[in-house]
């Protein structure tokens, strides 16, 4: 996985100092995360369909080994053919190797995260075949050149305005910043790659095993020609995207819709098990699909972290995440951000690798709240600093700060003591007295807090703490 988190904090400052940037994640959050909350309030079904999806998710998972068996025998009756990768290289080397018995030049792709993942699009194009995106928002940021900034809204950062300037530079059009038109625009371009195409590749956003087909879910259409049109459909999975039935299915796809665009289904839902059958008038001559591990073998080897792969990649956690409100995708420097990609991108990419993404998060549970599964993100996002602070040989993580473990150890002492603690706090309120301060304010804090007041101020210590007040108030008594 290619990861750029180690420029995190640079970038998150330059996200929040973006207006235009702030002005687009507030207007996404103000629209997608109040909304989809109604749409679960609402549930005929009740809440008790989202704790219902949670047990689906979580027994298939813990069925993974039969769930996937049972899928590839059924797509290869149909006269599919299926792939287990192993890691993102063999996944690659996969789609390259059908890619030249094909003899594919042109390539349109259906969003698709796992691709991201593992770099697809630049492996293909290394071997000399065009790839296009056929996705709005990810053919907007192909064409800017830039990585998608969230997971179902990848050109969320961008303005009409500079959509239609990108597209008069990029496809030669007429410069214009009206929606109806830039989308004309776009599709007429991209008919004709879907026309050119040898080879249509698609993500998974849900397969079945018992009737043997993987199902995509997009507004735009897109994803259906990208899979009907080309001769070959190559399609991707994280192997933990599998439902056992249609029942849990249907229930899964519909809270997921609901998670990614307040919607009760989206608006294209396709269902494919194999190449055209001799009788259809459209479809692929080959169908192949691939199901990729790449590191998530480990997760659900870890008890800790195995709720991780129940997860289904809707972005909800994103609408409501007060952190990606703010810093926005590009700063998780992964295929992976918000919420979701703090704890998934260091399992998969490494956690001393990505450690910034998981000590960047709030923990204020919103994400857990508008999760249509209610996982429990911020419990692994504490998981995942405890082994930055104690390390952990399992998962090749090493203590991150010894200095500041030490401190928090002295922290909890003085929490244990209350006559050392009260002491402290006498002596705190002295020094904050010589502190640069303005409207009851500390503006400054010495090193190492200085952290905390590079930009805002501090409230200063109470002059008596609750216990003090209390004891007041009972007159004495405790």
């Amino acid at each position: 996985m290619e990861l750029t988190t180690k420029a995190y904090k640079q970038t998150a400052k330059k996200a929040i100092a973006d207006p235009i940037l702030q002005s687009a994640l507030a207007g996404l959050q103000s629209r997608l995360g109040p909304a989809t909350a109604s749409l679960y309030e609402n549930l005929p079904e009740g809440p008790d369909l989202r704790a219902k999806a949670h047990a689906y998710r979580r027994k298939a998972v813990d069925n993974l080994d039969i769930m996937l068996v049972t899928l590839a025998g059924k797509i290869r009756e149909n006269g599919g053919e299926v792939h287990f990768a192993a890691t993102a290289k063999d996944a690659v080397d996969i789609c390259l190797d059908i890619a030249e018995k094909n003899n594919v030049k042109h390539v349109v792709k259906g969003k698709s995260m796992v691709t991201e993942e593992i770099g697809l699009n630049r492996a293909l194009m290394d071997k000399g075949i065009e790839v296009n995106e056929t996705d709005l928002g990810e053919y907007i940021i192909q064409l800017a050149g830039e990585k998608p900034s969230h997971i179902v809204a990848p050109a969320v950062h961008k303005t009409r305005k500079e959509v239609g300037e990108l597209f008069t530079e990029k496809l030669g059009t007429p410069y214009t910043d009206d929606p109806p038109t830039l989308t004309r625009d776009a599709r007429q371009a991209l008919r004709k790659k879907f026309m050119a195409a040898d080879m249509g590749i698609s993500g998974c956003n849900l397969a079945c095993a018992e009737t043997g087909h993987i199902t995509t879910v997009s507004n735009e259409g897109n994803i259906r020609m990208a899979t009907t049109l080309p001769r070959v459909h190559v399609a991707f999975m994280g192997m933990e995207r599998i439902a056992a039935n249609l029942e849990e299915h249907q229930a899964i796809l519909r809270l997921m819709s609901m998670g990614a665009a307040a919607q009760q289904i989206g608006g294209y839902v396709s269902y494919i098990g194999g190449p055209a059958a001799v009788d259809h008038a459209d479809g692929p001559q080959a169908f192949h699909l691939v199901i990729v591990d790449n590191g998530r073998s480990r997760i659900l080897a870890d008890e800790e972290f195995r709720e991780m792969l129940c997860c289904i990649r809707c972005g909800a956690c994103l609408n409501v995440c007060p952190v990606y409100g703010k810093i926005g995708g590009h700063s998780y420097g992964s295929a992976y951000t918000g919420p979701v990609g703090a704890v998934v991108t260091p399992l998969l990419g490494g956690i001393n690798e990505a450690s910034h993404l998981c000590q960047g998060e709030s923990l204020c549970g919103a994400c857990r709240v508008a999760c249509p599964l209610n996982l429990n993100l911020p419990r692994m996002l504490l998981a995942l600093r405890a082994k930055l602070s104690e390390g952990d040989p399992r998962w090749n993580v090493k203590p991150k700060s010894r200095p500041e473990k030490m401190l928090f150890q002295v922290w909890s002492r003085i929490n244990q003591n209350r006559k050392v603690y009260d002491i402290l706090l006498k002596l705190g309120r002295l020094i904050q007295k010589i502190m640069p301060s303005s409207n009851h304010m500390i503006r400054r804090l010495p090193w190492p807090f200085s952290g905390w007041t590079q930009s805002r101020d501090m409230k200063p210590l109470a002059g008596k703490t609750f216990m003090e007040l209390w004891k007041e108030h009972q007159g004495g008594r405790s």
